[in-house]
């Protein structure tokens, strides 16, 4: 029990984590949601439930399952009923249009859909249109279905490579991709650092956490099997509240929490933020998108906690680099993503693919044991991404002669005016540390002489720095940080941009007016 709770790296499925901890420790805390907490017995023996009422519904192994709900106790359940049926969660994120919905559960050939109550008439009218989908289930009435069902484990042979979960990219641009990863992703990385005797953050049974990222992404998946496979309390939230996390960090002595960068930008500015209790955290890991140096400071100066970067995507089932607690301690390496786990291997190549120097900028690419096996359906795009067993991510980034990869950009936000490669990042960063701008957003539009031009987008805070903001003050300091080509030629004032449901700014989306019209993206 030792080596689990603290490492994780004793499973090989998800659906023993349930079954083994509701055996060795049936009654602590698994889930809290709410005033109803869920002990892992409990968990364990309605996950069976929720497996056996699929197997009577006619789902065989590896039948897609959507779930379109905001996060709960239920959803957490359904996971785990899922994972021990052999079936395959497809988490659709809540927020997508219909007509985003219909895509995803027609591409993934959806055999049966799990809805809340909020989103119940919406499933019912789109799996009309689909003869495939034979069971629609609100949540709101999951207690009477699994009433019906038998509590017995289906208890299927244990089978690693067996396909888990089926998640979308987020799909700026362009349909989503169905990321197929087997049950070894979300404990693959956790293993090989167990084998290395690497304790990583020190996951133990007594730990809690808020699972506030959602299960729909693989950021918030792989959060949660890693913190109930330790066989540590997750506290539910149906969707990120700054406010609540100033509640439940002190109520529940949550001690280690997992946010994007945007979300940790809510937690400091909701009022009240420095009188918060904040002892018993211990780690706050973050990831997802770049984080202002300015940004960390705060973080570290409030919360007064381990702060841990990790760095991966869907394709390589979540993490692969980290920057550890004692690598911030260095100011030279707060600008870094980190360096790989053990396990994980990484290169950065040119355009024909060969590795290159130290501090070159090129493709970042990575080979874990936690890889995607597939695209659902689309074997042309897993061989470009997938080769040889190597993720090519799609980001610039350069490695230092100590091995910490640094992310410049990813490779289609590249901005390449009158000849020079720009990478946005840079610019956002220096942006985002003036006082007054809340966040930034950086894009290459047309531009007749030059091909590309740099525009700015800017959100001000709400403060006086922010009413007293200047265009031409804010381009004076990007000229004292930066190269002249790569100041902005533009800078606009902007609301709140939007975000993907993992926090990442919808670039695509911003960019599309400028280039309206035009047969490429570039110029």
């Amino acid at each position: 029990m030792e080596d689990l709770g603290q490492h994780s790296g004793g499973f090989e499925e998800v659906a023993s984590i349930p079954r083994i901890h509701g055996r060795l420790a049936p009654e602590s805390a698994a889930l809290t949601f709410g005033d109803k907490t869920t002990t892992f017995s409990q968990l364990d023996t309605q996950s069976n439930q929720i497996a056996n009422g699929l197997i009577k519904a006619g789902l065989g192994i590896g039948a897609r399952v959507a779930v379109l709900a905001m996060d709960s106790d239920d959803v957490f359940k359904l996971l785990f009923g899922i994972a021990k049926a052999g079936c395959v969660f497809t988490g659709i994120n809540w927020r997508l249009a219909p007509a985003e919905i219909r895509y995803i559960l027609e591409n993934g050939e959806v055999e049966a859909l799990f809805v809340d109550g909020d989103r119940h008439e919406l499933g019912l009218e789109l799996a009309s249109e689909m003869p495939a989908i034979g069971l629609v289930q609100s949540l709101d009435d999951l207690d009477n279905w699994l009433a019906t069902q038998c509590t017995g484990d289906p208890d299927l042979p244990e089978d690693p490579e067996r396909i888990f979960a089926q998640l979308y990219t987020s799909g700026t641009t362009g349909n989503p991709k169905g990321v197929r990863l087997a049950n070894r992703s979300f404990f693959a990385v956790v293993k090989s650092m167990a084998a290395a005797g690497d304790p990583w953050i020190g996951w133990r049974p007594e730990d809690c956490t808020l699972f506030n990222i959602p299960s729909f992404h693989i950021g918030g998946l792989w959060w949660a099997m890693t913190t109930l496979a330790a066989g540590a309390r997750g506290v539910v939230l149906p969707l990120f509240d700054a406010r609540l996390v100033h509640e439940l960090v002190p109520q529940f002595g949550v001690s280690k929490v997992c946010m994007v960068p945007a979300m940790i930008q809510m937690t400091l500015d909701e009022k009240g933020a420095e009188t918060v209790d904040w002892a018993s955290l211990k780690h706050l890991v973050y990831g997802g998108a770049p984080i202002p140096q300015v940004l960390l400071e705060r973080a570290w100066e409030t919360l007064d906690c381990e702060l841990v970067q990790i760095y991966g995507l869907t394709e390589t089932g979540n993490t692969a680099v980290c920057l550890r607690a004692e690598d911030h301690r260095h100011p030279g390496l707060l600008s870094a993503a980190g360096r790989p786990y053990p396990g994980v291997e990484l290169k950065v190549i040119d355009s024909s693919g060969k590795p290159v120097p130290a501090h070159t900028i090129g493709e970042v690419c990575l080979r874990s044991p936690a890889n995607m096996v597939e695209y659902w359906r689309m074997p042309e795009a897993t061989a470009a991404t997938l080769r040889d067993g190597w993720v090519h991510t799609g980001d610039a980034g350069y490695v230092d002669e100590s091995g910490f990869l640094f992310i410049c950009d990813r490779i289609k936000d590249m901005v390449i005016s009158a000849g020079e490669n720009i990478y946005p990042a840079e610019i956002e960063s220096v942006l985002a540390s003036f006082p007054g701008v809340r966040e930034a957003a950086v894009l290459g539009i047309p531009h007749e002489r030059w091909g590309e031009q740099v525009l700015a987008l800017v959100v001000k805070t709400e403060d006086e720095a922010g009413a007293n903001l200047r265009k031409r003050v804010l381009l004076d300091h990007c000229r004292g940080a930066l190269a002249d080509f790569k100041v902005p030629t533009r800078v606009e004032f902007r609301p709140p941009l939007p975000r993907t449901a993992s926090g990442k700014i919808k670039k695509a989306e911003l960019r599309a007016p400028y280039w309206e019209g035009r047969s490429r993206q570039v110029n």
